[in-house]
């Protein structure tokens, strides 16, 4: 029998110097590595992952008290979004934000000691942190707005009053206290819990510096969504009532100005045209 006569994958059984079976033998298919050998790399890239997510992505908090209710109830988790503000997002009126204590608001409020597993569950965002101490509110003025509201009667905003029926505690009046008017500054907002009198909000914190008004970069992201439990999940959209016209005090300061331009431009023409034929006559 020749080499040609020979069945494709069939070894030889002899007559050569045993090289040719040792290279066949290289070419066949390497076996797989053991399940336990590869555990450790998987689990290390699924913690990276988790580690990326929570630090650019979106991560969980825990609502710890009563004063977003019935938004919020207290022992919710929320993930936040944190991608949006790397790209340049602010934060806008309506949006509920976690943001980072600005100095006093939580002052003696106590925070619990978490464990080994706890610590290590939060660093990667698989579980709210025990430690950071941040706050849950509702954007309702940003900088440039006014904000202003008397006692037992409705938030005031740029000059337009709030129905906040739709999101407010059942119950709750929209201001117990009077406040105002504030002009938020640049670069600020001001919070306001949907439980008006259970929420330690911007209104009482007016005697900090930023005179209750919290820092954009203080802002964590926004709670896009109620995670769990499950019976509680939906989403967190911004109510529409933070549509109406008149809000943006932008689009009031640039108005006037864009009718003057309107107002002012066939003068100008009709002025144009006459010493343009007064010209010509002279000629």
């Amino acid at each position: 029998m020749t080499g040609d006569d020979m069945t494709s994958g069939e070894l030889p059984h002899g007559g050569g110097d045993g090289n040719d079976g040792e290279g066949a033998r290289g070419k066949g298919p390497k076996k797989p590595r053991s399940f336990w050998k590869e555990l450790p790399l998987l689990v290390g890239i699924a913690l990276l992952l988790a580690l990326l997510i929570k630090t650019f992505l979106v991560q969980a908090f825990s609502i710890p008290s009563e004063s977003m209710m019935n938004t919020l109830q207290k022992g919710d988790r929320v993930l936040v979004d944190k991608l949006t503000p790397w790209f340049g997002s602010e934060p806008e009126r309506g949006e509920v934000v976690v943001f980072h204590d600005p100095g006093g608001w939580l002052e003696g409020e106590k925070t619990p000691e978490p464990n080994v597993l706890q610590k290590f569950l939060s660093f990667i965002g698989l579980m709210p942190s025990a430690e950071e101490k941040d706050l849950i509110k509702r954007v309702i003025a940003v900088g440039g707005d006014t904000v202003s509201c008397k006692e037992g009667g409705k938030v005031v905003l740029n000059g337009k009053e709030l129905d906040e029926t739709a999101y407010l505690f059942p119950g709750s009046m929209p201001c117990q206290d009077s406040f105002g008017p504030v002009k938020v500054p640049e670069g600020r907002i001001w919070v306001m819990g949907d439980n008006r009198q259970n929420s330690l909000d911007s209104r009482f914190h007016q005697e900090l510096p930023g005179a209750g008004t919290v820092a954009e970069d203080l802002v964590v992201g926004r709670a896009v969504v109620v995670a769990w439990p499950v019976t509680r999940w939906a989403t967190l959209p911004v109510p529409d009532l933070f549509d109406q016209p008149g809000l943006d005090q932008a689009a009031l300061t640039v108005a006037p100005g864009a009718a003057g331009l309107a107002g002012a431009l066939p003068l100008v023409l009709w002025r144009r045209r006459k010493t343009t034929a007064g010209r010509t006559a002279g000629e």
